[in-house]
């Protein structure tokens, strides 16, 4: 059991995968260009050190202006929901009130409608 060679196996898998897919004209083009540039890179970096420093220095300060930016839009949605949260039950007491009052007037309505067609003068029509 201490001697399992599911690991040892994954990496090969992996090794002759890696190897197959260089059959692939495309695949070997665009891994030594990648390679190519990769070189030119730490080679341009080692060469400037402070060229690297600059560049880590503005890709910190850009997450750190859109991590500022999300937090501060969670905070605006969660005032936002706090705000919908404490209006919800006057909504709900604006909206009961409204019905209630439209049904009252719908009986006032039919009591003067009724009240009309019952009248001397309606009956003369």
């Amino acid at each position: 059991m201490g001697n399992s060679k599911f690991g040892r196996f994954i990496i090969l898998g992996a090794i002759a995968g890696g190897l197959l897919s260089m059959l692939d004209r495309s695949t070997r083009q665009h891994v030594v260009k990648k390679s190519n540039d990769l070189a030119a890179q730490i080679s341009h970096y080692s060469k400037n050190p402070d060229d690297l420093k600059q560049k880590i220095m503005e890709t910190k300060d850009k997450y750190m202006s859109l991590y500022e930016q999300v937090a501060g839009d969670a905070t605006y949605i969660k005032s936002q929901v706090d705000e919908l949260k404490t209006l919800t039950p006057q909504v709900k007491d604006i909206v009961v009130n409204t019905k209630e009052a439209f049904v009252d007037s719908k009986e006032e309505i039919k009591d003067i409608v009724s009240e009309s067609d019952n009248s001397p003068s309606a009956k003369k029509l």
